[in-house]
């Protein structure tokens, strides 16, 4: 129940098969688990634009922090995720104003001009700011999969993602329905402020 949960949680809403491979699980008892959450009032499954997909209601998202807090004290590492968030704090103003920078690019008469992906240093330029920041991700992710194993994978997703981007595919820099850059980052977000009982 505890990783079915929390898959929720992170991926915000989603169908089985998708919260099922967020933490490589089973598919069946996935299934089950989030049958037995909406009957305790914790999860909901819902429909919109032909896309069906499960979420936590407010009673899950509580359960889903008792059980992370939970998990952080039996680890007795709560010290250590907290430095490592103090660490990620800066990279992660760095992450959101590079997405903004790939998103804009000033002209001289529009400061908020969309950025058409014309100008190849100013895209260069993004990308090198974004593989700073992968460079600095790694040993993040290596210190937080030391201390709970869940974190493991988000520096080879983030990795993954701005190898695509530099390839040329655009989207895997800061769309949300592919496991870009943003998506997997703001991942990581939640899942610190989840584990350590905060707020964004």
């Amino acid at each position: 129940m505890h990783l079915t949960l929390h898959a929720v949680r992170l991926l915000g809403f989603a169908d089985t098969p998708a919260i099922a491979e967020r933490f490589d699980l089973p598919p069946g008892p996935t299934e089950d688990a989030l049958h037995d959450a909406a009957a305790r009032g914790w999860t909901t499954c819902s429909s919109f634009a032909g896309t069906a997909g499960w979420s936590l209601t407010e009673n899950g998202r509580g359960e889903n922090e008792r059980l992370l807090s939970a998990e952080l004290a039996l680890a007795g590492r709560a010290d250590d995720v907290r430095e490592v968030y103090e660490e990620f704090l800066p990279l992660n103003a760095l992450l959101q104003q590079a997405c903004t920078d790939w998103q804009l690019r000033p002209s001289a008469t529009d400061p908020l001009a969309a950025n058409d992906h014309s100008d190849p240093a100013w895209d260069a330029g993004v990308l090198h700011e974004l593989k700073a920041i992968d460079q600095a991700l790694a040993p993040i992710a290596a210190r937080l999969t030391g201390i709970l194993n869940r974190f493991h994978g988000y520096d080879s997703r983030f990795s993954t993602a701005l190898e695509r981007a530099t390839a040329g595919e655009t989207d895997w820099v800061d769309r949300s329905d592919v496991d870009s850059c943003h998506r997997v980052w703001f991942e990581l977000h939640e899942d610190l402020i989840a584990t350590l009982g905060l707020k964004r």
